[in-house]
């Protein structure tokens, strides 16, 4: 299955009282260990920020195609597959953080879902639900006031790939 290069969608800015990104949302706040026994990955969205302060009711808001931006150490704590997938499952098309939790990272890279980091972003300028293009390839994204650090390449060729065990397929075949 050949992934597009651009995703287009509209920001979810996950902020505080504050107005400002919330850093160290961990994994049990992303999908609360409460529901560990769900294993359909369909029914794991309903779940998602579930146990995040303030974002409770995220699941009722977001829709197919959205972006989520969050602040640094995002999905640190547990190996915790879940957390990944559950914005699989509500169809959320990429997340930008200022930085990931190392496991974090790299379960979400190798199920293919397009994690990025953040480089710079002036939240005064952006507002909920507006509309961005995020070129994957290039690592840009269409709005000024958010920079990115583009995929490395073989995130960039797992995410084409689809995830990891396709991508891993692919190269065994050739």
């Amino acid at each position: 299955m050949q992934k597009d290069c651009t995703i287009t969608g509209k920001i979810w800015l996950i902020i505080d009282h504050q107005n400002t990104l919330i850093n160290d949302i961990d994994t049990d706040m992303i999908f609360h260990n409460q529901y560990l026994a769900i294993t359909d990955i369909d029914k794991m969205g309903q779940y998602t920020f579930d146990n995040l302060e303030g974002w409770k009711d995220f699941v009722s808001k977001a829709e197919k195609g959205d972006i989520v931006i969050v602040g640094k150490n995002f999905g640190a704590g547990s190996s915790r597959q879940q957390a990944v997938d559950c914005f699989a499952s509500l169809g959320i098309q990429a997340i930008l953080a200022e930085s990931f939790g190392a496991i974090y990272k790299r379960n979400a890279i190798n199920s293919g879902m397009p994690i990025l980091t953040i480089t710079d972003i002036d939240l005064s300028e952006l507002s909920q639900k507006e509309k961005i293009t995020i070129d994957l390839e290039k690592g840009t994204v269409s709005n000024q006031y958010i920079n990115i650090q583009p995929f490395s390449k073989v995130q960039f060729d797992i995410y084409k790939a689809g995830n990891l065990f396709t991508f891993g397929k692919k190269i065994i075949e050739k």
